[in-house]
């Protein structure tokens, strides 16, 4: 745990982001100890001022989110999303569970990973708590390939949830410009589109509130230290000095982000992996 913490107020620093041990903590011990996968990631431009930790949760620990709760990392809620990982449970079986916090922002996430039980949208726009945007969309997901989802986010402060598909093989630009199109993005840029074409998850964001797909993502490793030459200074330093504790070279990732009104980025590093983890990543980029 130590080890842990140690490593993540190294990267906040590369960041310049301020990492308090108070408020860091009592999360680490609140969902340790640590049987898997530990992610740092942060985000460019207005998004940028956090470091980001996905970790995965251990075992023992059945509800995250009542977890979370009754620690006072989360508050309760009479809203949908209160519900939602509970009846995602009754759909499918869950492999593992991972928790996303910020060491400024705290608990936000918790994502559902169920690799071993791929859903689709018809089948998921059946849960009673899912926004219905979900399934109000699904010939947008049938129109451009996307069938598989292998996890679903819950972001219970924005109050949003992202399904993620896998897309082991790559994406066509011009499906990549069609989704864009549709959803209202303005043409985009050449170097974000070829980057995005390597993706091998494609992620969307709903909330409650709105019928429309709110923003798209691409994840894809990232296969040079620097994604771009434009980035801020401070995310080259995260993605050539961040800790990692496998041996080889580092595992890095991007997500291009757009939404109607900006485009953005966010970068990823993987501290070490869980055994699920590492086993899903082989199988989709061997």
């Amino acid at each position: 745990m130590e080890d842990v913490y140690a490593a993540i107020e190294k990267t906040a620093g590369l960041l310049n982001v301020p990492c308090s041990r108070d408020k860091v903590w009592p999360i680490l011990m609140g969902f340790g100890p640590f049987e898997g996968g530990i992610i740092f990631s942060t985000s460019t431009g207005a998004h940028a001022g956090d470091l980001d930790l996905t970790i995965q949760v251990a075992s023992g620990i059945d509800d995250p989110y009542a977890h979370a709760v009754s620690k006072g990392f989360l508050p309760e809620t009479d809203h949908p999303v209160g519900e939602l990982l509970a009846d995602i449970e009754k759909q499918c079986t869950v492999n593992e569970y991972l928790i996303d916090c910020g060491v400024v922002g705290g608990l936000n996430k918790i994502y559902v990973h169920f690799p071993r039980d791929l859903q689709t949208v018809p089948a998921l726009a059946e849960i009673p708590s899912m926004p219905r945007a979900l399934g109000e969309n699904a010939g947008f997901f049938a129109r451009h390939g996307l069938e598989n989802v292998t996890m679903i986010a819950i972001d219970y402060r924005r109050r949003t949830m992202n399904p993620y598909f896998t897309f082991p093989t790559g994406i066509d630009p011009e499906t990549i410009r069609s989704m864009l199109r549709e959803i209202g993005v303005p043409e985009p840029e050449e170097e974000f589109l070829e980057s995005s074409g390597k993706s091998f998850r494609v992620y969307t964001t709903f909330s409650w509130d709105s019928p429309r797909i709110e923003r798209i993502s691409f994840a894809r490793r990232l296969d040079r230290p620097v994604i771009t030459p434009r980035v801020e200074p401070e995310i080259t330093r995260f993605l050539t000095g961040s800790p990692y504790t496998y041996d080889g070279e580092r595992f890095s990732i991007q997500m291009i982000k757009w939404s109607p009104d900006e485009q953005w980025f966010s970068a990823g590093s993987y501290y070490q992996f869980g055994p699920l983890q590492w086993e899903v990543l082989k199988n989709i980029l061997r």
